[in-house]
């Protein structure tokens, strides 16, 4: 075990809270594929504790000694960590058949070995610096969780596949409910710390906050996350703000709070939390800059009526796959195309929550197939040859009747045509009165399609 506590006192020597923490990973480093292996072997249940004793309050070629409490704490940390991994190695190495105890039992133990370091935080005195070591607890407790509620049948295949934590189809997830609530005790111990800014537990909020985010939605209760940002908002005045925090604890919360705007249909918070997750984000992050844009596009096709370009989806091939034709069926007015497209990407849409959010942009499609029948229309006759021309703005229902019949591939009555013209123009997407005893539109003059420039 001399590796992992060679790093363990060059870690505490320095105020290194991230390489301490990585003393507490349960996955082999590169450079040494079998550290886990040697570490658990090194010793046995009869000697563990004793060892882990001589090496953390008694080793005399230490540089530094450890107030015994706190080396105690450090102890019942490093033992709890011993004893699931060895419970790691046995799953890693059980037969399928036994895949649901093995994993159970790494949950049991990686959870005994977080509440060893909550412990350490409450009664012996861990200072601040260290709480990277509650990063790497809650990331893999929630990974376990995972893997145990999935050998069990409940959620397979929920890991790696495409959603982004969404598993709506998850109908028991008891590990993973119980690795929510050891995760709220971490974000409670660290929102409650009362020591000063610049040496508070209140820097670890916002990872902590992040992987409730990624449990709650992984478990369908998304509403619980709104908790969550009460919290927050309750303690404002005594935490750093947002900034002060690493761009990437940054990135995934302004993440997450714009989906959920996105799923309260408050899609300009969404708009303005997803593009600020946009340009914080890395170039080269290339899954987590798909994930943002699979919610900032339905967003901009409502808020701002644009749509995705080639150059913009061309590094995410899955989204264009998603949005491409769409974009294209809204673009010409295309009304049948437009639902052709929304039926084959159905699954993946309704999957990702965006469904009835692109539903919408079918009055998008309609806009731009009504505004080429208003181009098509030409000019009134100049009364005067100096008037600039001015387009014709009375147009029979019975034109805009026959371009949806064709978009559509379905004919409509002029109830019907009327119907949808009235939702336009309430939507405002159209300005102008219906006069229904001539049979006419009459658009207004000074933009009867607002925001496309005619």
């Amino acid at each position: 075990m001399d590796p992992i506590f060679d790093d363990f006192r060059k870690a505490y020597e320095e105020g290194n809270g991230y390489d301490l923490s990585m003393t507490l990973s349960p996955v082999d480093p590169d450079d040494q594929p079998d550290r886990l292996y040697k570490f658990f072997r090194s010793t046995n249940f009869a000697q563990v504790k004793k060892d882990l004793q001589y090496r953390i309050l008694y080793d005399n070629a230490a540089p530094f000694k450890l107030p015994a409490e706190e080396g105690n704490g450090w102890v019942e940390v490093y033992l709890a960590y011993w004893k699931a991994v060895g419970e790691i190695l046995n799953a890693e190495n059980a037969p399928k058949s036994n895949a649901k105890t093995s994993w159970t039992k790494v949950y049991d133990s990686w959870k005994e070995m977080t509440n060893a370091l909550i412990r350490g935080y409450t009664n012996c005195g861990f200072e601040a610096w260290t709480v990277p070591c509650l990063y790497v607890a809650g990331k893999y407790m929630r990974i376990f969780a995972i893997k145990a509620d999935e050998a069990t049948g409940a959620s397979a295949g929920s890991v790696n596949n495409f959603q982004d934590d969404f598993n709506p189809e998850a109908e028991k997830n008891e590990k993973l409910e119980d690795a929510a609530r050891q995760l709220n005790r971490i974000f409670t111990i660290c929102l409650s710390d009362r020591a000063p800014l610049e040496e508070s537990r209140k820097w670890g909020i916002y990872n902590i906050i992040n992987l409730l985010f990624k449990t709650y939605f992984k478990l369908n209760s998304i509403s619980l996350s709104k908790n969550i940002l009460k919290a927050i908002q309750a303690y404002r005045g005594d935490m750093p703000t947002l900034d002060a925090f690493p761009k990437a604890h940054q990135v995934t919360f302004k993440y997450y709070v714009g989906v959920i705007y996105f799923l309260e249909e408050n899609y300009e918070e969404s708009e303005k939390n997803l593009t600020e997750a946009w340009q914080l984000c890395h170039k080269d992050a290339i899954r987590n800059k798909e994930l943002i844009l699979t919610y900032l596009i339905p967003c901009h096709l409502l808020t701002t009526h644009t749509l995705p370009t080639q150059a913009l989806l061309s590094p995410y091939p899955r989204l264009q796959r998603l949005f491409l034709p769409l974009s294209r069926c809204i673009k010409k007015g295309d009304l049948s195309g437009f639902d052709a497209a929304l039926v084959a990407g159905e699954d993946e849409f309704v999957k990702r929550r965006i469904y009835l959010t692109l539903e919408r942009g079918r009055d998008i499609a309609l806009r731009n197939l009504l505004r080429k029948v208003f181009i098509a229309g030409g000019f009134e006759d100049a009364k005067d040859a100096n008037t600039p021309p001015v387009r014709r703005t009375r147009i029979p229902v019975a034109e805009f009747g026959a371009a949806i019949s064709l978009g559509s591939k379905e004919t409509m009555d002029s109830d019907e045509v009327e119907c949808l013209l009235a939702n336009m123009i309430y939507k405002n997407l159209m300005k102008g009165y219906i006069a229904r005893e001539r049979g006419i539109v009459v658009l207004s003059k000074g933009g009867a399609f607002p925001g496309t420039g005619v």
